[in-house]
């Protein structure tokens, strides 16, 4: 197994932890990695962008002028799509653009981000992470402690706690979650993995199979 220390939130190493090699020492499959991060972005969309079609379009009850003798072409409705302010013929509708992927994929791609955090030295422990007050003050100092940049750092929590994220919503791109929350997107889009001792517990019991 592999190992890592354990830091306070002052900086300090107070010991070591074993991490588990399921998750953390697991085979980096890139394939189902961007599969997983593909369907992430695509849940995201909206799909809200929508026309009308020729029987959604305002007018046309009445033919325009009659079939033959008045030397214009034959048509049938204002509505026609050749004309202005007609239907639009295969225009996009709302839609929904999520998809499934199997639960044991989705697992392989977390597992595979968390063995190239690892691998990278991107994972800190923390003994405890506890605010007394909830500023942003707070929590980059303990950024500042720890050496790292308060910009692209996941902070993973045992369980929720209003002071923390009280603290972090000001920073522009560090995140707080929950350990049972935790996606293959968040990590990705952090190049910081901080996590409390007792997260990274919930971590191996929800996600190890």
């Amino acid at each position: 197994m592999a190992e890592m220390n354990i830091h306070t939130i002052d900086g300090e190493k107070i010991g070591e932890i074993e991490l588990n090699d399921n998750l953390f020492r697991a085979k980096i499959n890139k394939h189902i990695v961007h599969q997983i991060v593909k369907r992430h972005l695509s849940e995201k969309r909206r799909g809200t962008a929508s026309t009308k079609n020729r029987s959604e379009v305002r007018g046309g009850g009445k033919k325009p002028w009659r079939q033959k003798g008045t030397g214009r072409a034959r048509v049938g409705s204002i509505r026609s799509p050749l004309w202005n302010g007609g239907g639009v013929i295969f225009g996009p509708d709302n839609r929904n653009y999520s998809y499934s992927i199997p639960k044991k994929m989705r697992l392989i791609a977390l597992k595979s981000v968390l063995s190239g955090k690892a691998k990278n030295n991107d994972i800190i422990i923390l003994q405890e992470l506890k605010l007394e007050n909830g500023k942003t003050r707070d929590i980059t100092e303990i950024f500042s402690n720890l050496q790292i940049d308060s910009d692209k750092v996941l902070i993973v929590i045992e369980k929720e706690d209003e002071r923390i994220r009280r603290a972090v919503r000001n920073l522009k791109d560090a995140m707080v979650i929950t350990a049972n929350k935790i996606n293959t997107y968040d990590l990705l889009s952090h190049r910081k993995m901080v996590i409390t001792k007792d997260a990274l517990k919930i971590i191996e019991e929800v996600f190890q199979e």
